[in-house]
């Protein structure tokens, strides 16, 4: 069994409450539910694979309103002792998922401002949401594979919570369709 994730009912709309093979949590929003929804999940019962869907902010330009495979997650709303950005106390810089995709920045608010955008592109990341890197983080601690796809629902610029409630349910459907071709269901 697998175990589908979203951070928001919202992001699931295009998704059949029962699907087959899975089994559906939705965490709420920002690091600290995404990390206490999911460990209580995986507490409960044993997963094979953890599949997150969900949207993104696009900060790198060259990425399209599309649904991208994450490769990578950074927290851009962290600094360590020295005050570096994007370094944390004592949890990885950067958490790998092993596949080829795109960086993801994560953090506890909604990014949409340009100036915000030009402090985190500097870390590495295309795309920014507010759950990844906890979804990960909680998927390494219990040994678990995690898949993430992501798709674009804005461009993290002013505005952008407007951009997003109206593109969310196009982006469900981009997912659906993606789980459709990718998993058979």
């Amino acid at each position: 069994m697998k175990l589908l994730v979203a951070a928001l009912e919202a992001e699931l709309v295009a998704f059949p409450d029962d699907l087959p093979g899975f089994d559906r949590l939705v965490t709420g929003p920002g690091k600290l539910q995404a990390t206490y929804a999911l460990t209580r999940a995986l507490d409960a019962r044993a997963y094979e694979e953890i599949v997150v869907v969900g949207t993104a902010g696009a900060i790198d330009a060259r990425l399209d309103a599309d649904v991208y495979d994450i490769d990578a997650a950074i927290q851009h709303d962290v600094t360590d002792i020295d005050g570096i950005v994007g370094q944390h106390v004592s949890l990885p810089t950067r958490m790998e998922l092993g596949r080829e995709g795109v960086t993801i920045a994560t953090g506890d608010h909604f990014v949409d401002d340009a100036e915000a955008v030009s402090v985190i592109r500097p870390l590495g990341a295309g795309l920014v949401d507010m759950e990844t890197y906890a979804y990960v983080w909680v998927a390494e601690q219990f040994g678990l594979p995690i898949r993430v796809l992501k798709a674009v629902s804005d461009r993290a610029q002013d505005d952008a919570i407007t951009d997003w409630r109206a593109t969310v349910t196009a982006c469900s459907h981009q997912l659906r369709d993606t789980i459709r071709a990718e998993y058979g269901v």
